[in-house]
């Protein structure tokens, strides 16, 4: 069990798996967050009561510390923080691309290690957060970690290996879709909707349009095919180009 939890870093990571724990009722005991912009640390204590603003040292002696920055950042801090971990803590890595190996070199030979790819839908305790554990983290410590996740939705044990093909998917992945489905809500209430009714049916089409490409029997052409009329069909070839040069580029450049 974790008695102090801290995030060093205060921007977006820290907010979606806070807010997660919040709904839950499940927030952390003690919560320390430090940033080099102090008013992002501000704006998490105002949403967050709990938030206490810590320095660098201070983050570094929790119980579980992760590391919620973009790799180089991240790669500047580790160096400041090793040897200030304490023996039994965790380090958990949220950020993609610096393996388990490079954070046990760059923590002075720190070993209780473990990685994950947090994915926007933990805010509300529907994410799919895939965690890699370094050899040497006891069973006991994972067992812990995975509990503190629970709130925050799935967090499968994934070949580390595959975690940034993860990163391109499910944790990047709302970012491909969110704002097509918003612009299609926002024309919905622009033809008649209520704002309730739009809501209602974007929901519902596509739970069910997820349901029935990934989670059905039927065959993936003929769940393509259902709708005899396609008003984007001229553009599809397009837009899968797009798909495959951004997604395609994003991956390579993290798995280099």
């Amino acid at each position: 069990m974790f008695n102090s939890v801290s995030f060093i870093g205060a921007g977006r990571i820290a907010r979606i798996m806070l807010g997660g724990w919040q709904r839950a009722d499940a927030l952390p005991s003690r919560i320390l967050v430090v940033d080099a912009n102090p008013d992002a640390v501000a704006a998490l204590q105002a949403d967050y009561a709990e938030v206490i603003a810590a320095t660098l040292d201070e983050a570094a002696q929790a119980d579980l510390v992760f590391g919620a920055l973009h790799p180089p950042a991240l790669n500047e801090v580790l160096p400041l923080i090793a040897g200030a971990l304490k023996p039994t803590a965790v380090f958990c890595s949220l950020a993609p691309k610096i393996k388990l190996a490079a954070l046990q070199e760059k923590l002075a030979g720190f070993k209780r290690l473990a990685r994950m790819n947090p994915n926007a839908p933990s805010i509300i305790g529907e994410g799919y957060n895939p965690v890699s554990f370094a050899p040497e983290l006891p069973g006991p410590a994972r067992d812990d970690l995975l509990a503190l996740l629970k709130p925050l939705g799935q967090s499968p044990e994934v070949d580390e290996r595959l975690l940034e093909t993860y990163a391109v998917i499910s944790a990047m992945g709302p970012t491909y879709f969110g704002f097509q489905f918003a612009e299609v809500e926002r024309q919905a209430k622009s033809f008649g909707l209520d704002a309730s009714a739009a809501r209602a049916a974007m929901h519902a089409m596509l739970i069910g349009t997820v349901d029935t490409l990934f989670a059905s029997d039927v065959p993936r052409d003929k769940a393509l095919d259902l709708v005899p009329v396609r008003p984007m069909a001229e553009y599809e070839p397009d837009i899968v180009g797009m798909l495959q040069r951004q997604i395609g580029g994003i991956h390579a450049k993290l798995s280099s």
